[in-house]
């Protein structure tokens, strides 16, 4: 059997029926038809968004300004010198640095920045470094690995 699009239907009882207003007391939209009492929006159409002359909330907040990137990667940051906390000779993952509290999610990017001294000899790995920190690990005899 071919579906066409004239033949959709939603589920049984799945829709409900529209609002009947103005049909009585007992309805529960009866007289004044859910519009309240008397003023502009009782009586006649305003558009959406209108608030009775008052500055609409749209216009009282700021614009956004400028333009965010779609594709922007974002990193957690962690300095050289936080590294300090690991041993000689460990392997620095990402795994190891959320073991220590340096980053929280272990599925974002990583990457190291060269703020501070490194006087450990470590293996680092993250998804992206600075030039600063990249000197500074191998100027303390570490190597650099990028994931």
């Amino acid at each position: 059997m071919t579906f066409k699009i004239n033949d959709l239907r939603p589920a049984e009882g799945s829709t409900h029926a529209p609002k009947r207003v103005g049909r009585g007391r007992s309805s529960g939209h009866g007289k004044t038809s859910g519009r309240g009492m008397k003023g502009q929006k009782a009586r006649g159409k305003t558009r959406i968004g209108f608030e009775g002359g008052q500055m609409p909330l749209q216009r009282r907040v700021p614009k956004l300004r400028g333009f965010k990137p779609r594709a922007k990667k974002e990193f957690q940051l962690v300095n050289v010198e936080a590294l300090n906390a690991f041993s000689d000779g460990d392997v620095v993952t990402p795994e190891s640095l959320v073991e220590r509290g340096m980053i929280r999610k272990p599925d974002k990017d990583v990457k190291i920045l060269g703020r501070g001294e490194l006087e450990r000899r470590l293996t680092v790995r993250a998804h992206a470094f600075t030039r600063g920190a990249v000197a500074k690990i191998e100027a303390s005899g570490g190597s650099v690995e990028v994931v």
